[in-house]
């Protein structure tokens, strides 16, 4: 197989012999003040196994205020089991984050109410990325990236607590595979990250890179073209609006000129009704993985939902502010974090109430060079 059609995944794989050291230690920097406290950092054994399942590969996290527990979804593709997500206690305060206690785990299902199959099998193969509670209504929402190599679309569907399907919400045309070349999602770089709006009436969707169509994926000396960040409304499951979104260059070039670095949208939160965290994540080869967390305002830009194809001139993206760059958070390692949720508020002074935890975990792509990482910080509302 030539190094342009490796993925991401199987880059990760073949490069453990080589890059497992540097991976495991990025630069380090010393922590400074900002909008992101660390409280701590856990990790779970790799291929730790738990009712039947090996845990790894979790992708999408969301926390429950009123149950205190938390949902970690899996992106293993019904391999070494059925696609699910563990319910999970993780103990967290102002001080300390602890070890994770799995409670339970879920098998996704699908609208016949069978387990996703995988490519093995053939069918409806799943890749979940994200996944969020729905306040209100007592479900949640899970996405996929689809496939591009077996024609399968990106996906966003409604699910009871227990797996079983509910709904598919709708998204734009532009979002689904096309056999036209040049056009549509490119494999692997679809629906990766997932927010929903503080009051539960929308959410939105955000692609990893652009669209064929729309610009290139980053490179160490260009930045991406735009990425489409796209607002769903929960009722009807219809798309309400979108905007574009700028990542950066891969901020560091590979050791190893042609080896293989990328850079993405992995995850997004909302502050409020607003205001959104959009986290980039890089990989680079023999270095290891940059994380960036940046803030963007839904209303500026223009609405980009119209638009078959994004161009220099026809849109303007939405402006972003950087909020964090995680290698001067003071973490022991930097990994392949995809998972971002909103954690219990700490305990505040004079009855006020305290500021929010921010917690995030990596992917390991079941991969013994990477790490299951949990991490927590307290979220200042300002410097």
């Amino acid at each position: 197989m030539s190094t342009s059609c490796l993925t991401r995944r199987q880059w990760l794989a073949a490069a453990v012999a080589a890059a497992a050291v540097a991976a495991c230690a990025p630069v380090r920097q010393p922590a400074r003040p900002g909008r992101l406290r660390l409280i701590g950092e856990t990790t779970l054994a790799h291929r730790m196994q738990f009712r039947g399942t090996t845990v790894g590969g979790l992708s999408g996290l969301d926390f429950d205020p009123a149950s205190g527990l938390w949902r970690a979804l899996s992106d293993d593709r019904s391999d070494p089991a059925p696609a699910r997500f563990y319910t999970l206690r993780l103990p967290l305060d102002g001080q300390r984050l602890g070890a994770p206690e799995l409670l339970d785990v879920v098998t996704l299902r699908q609208s016949g109410g069978q387990p996703f199959p995988n490519r093995r099998q053939g069918g409806e193969v799943p890749d979940p990325e994200a996944l969020r509670f729905v306040p209100g209504r007592n479900t949640l929402l899970w996405a996929s990236e689809g496939d591009a190599r077996l024609g399968l679309d990106p996906f966003v569907h409604e699910i009871a607590l227990d797996g079983t399907h509910r709904r598919a919400l709708a998204l734009p045309t532009h979002l689904r595979m096309h056999a036209m070349p040049g056009t549509g999602p490119r494999d692997n770089l679809t629906l990766e990250g997932l927010a929903m709006a503080p009051g539960g009436q929308s959410i939105w969707v955000a692609m990893e890179a652009a669209l064929q169509q729309d610009g290139p994926v980053p490179t160490p000396t260009q930045a991406g073209g735009p990425c489409r960040f796209t607002q769903l409304d929960m009722d009807s499951g219809l798309p309400l609006q979108q905007r574009a979104y700028l990542p950066d260059a891969i901020p560091r070039a590979p050791l190893v000129p042609g080896t293989y670095a990328d850079n993405g949208v992995s995850e997004i939160l909302m502050l409020d009704d607003h205001q959104m965290l959009v986290l980039e994540r890089a990989y680079t080869t023999g270095l290891g993985n940059s994380l960036r967390l940046y803030q963007v305002d839904t209303r500026s830009g223009s609405n980009t939902l119209d638009h078959a194809t994004l161009s220099p001139g026809n849109h303007q993206p939405m402006p972003k502010t950087l909020v964090a760059d995680f290698s001067q958070l003071g973490l022991s390692r930097l990994d392949n974090t995809e998972g971002m949720a909103w954690g219990p508020t700490l305990a505040g002074r004079d009855g006020k109430p305290g500021n929010r935890t921010l917690v995030c975990v990596s992917d390991d792509n079941f991969n013994p060079a990477q790490v299951t990482q949990f991490v927590a910080f307290e979220f200042l509302e300002s410097p």
